[in-house]
């Protein structure tokens, strides 16, 4: 069975590498492509305000659409943190163009990230926080 999970790695045209985190430099098509129902996969981060949630979170969905503002975006987010369901239906993701950023708003939380490429399936997120650094996948 090992053998055969390995087959399409040995197989592969192009050896595997670890390339770097390339962020999107938005445009047009950039904001349609963030909208819709996100399941949250894995995260991590250095932060230690982020490293208790992280611990604590066993399961995360989020809806994102958009507002009446063309740089803002809403979230509805519903999480399971340990043994308690969170509901959220008033954060806000605030769309800055001229670098490429999106700013994560929940109850005077902020957090800041930065879109990588990435296969249109997937929202992976480099995570800015001062000196502290994060990833995101859903």
């Amino acid at each position: 069975l090992p053998l055969l999970l390995g087959l399409p790695l040995a197989l592969a045209a192009e050896a595997p590498s670890c390339a770097p985190l390339v962020p999107v430099t938005f445009d047009n098509d950039t904001i349609p492509r963030l909208l819709g129902d996100w399941v949250y996969i894995a995260g991590s981060s250095k932060y230690p305000p982020h490293l208790v949630e992280l611990k604590a979170l066993k399961y995360a969905a989020f809806n994102i659409y958009p507002s009446s503002h063309e740089d803002e975006l809403n979230v509805d987010e519903v999480m399971r943190l340990n043994e308690t369901c969170v509901v959220r239906n008033t954060s806000k993701i605030h769309v800055f163009f001229h670098n490429s950023t999106l700013m994560h708003v929940d109850d005077q939380v902020v957090s800041v990230a930065k879109l990588i490429h990435n296969n249109k399936d997937l929202l992976i997120l480099n995570i800015l926080h001062d000196d502290f650094s994060g990833l995101s996948i859903s």
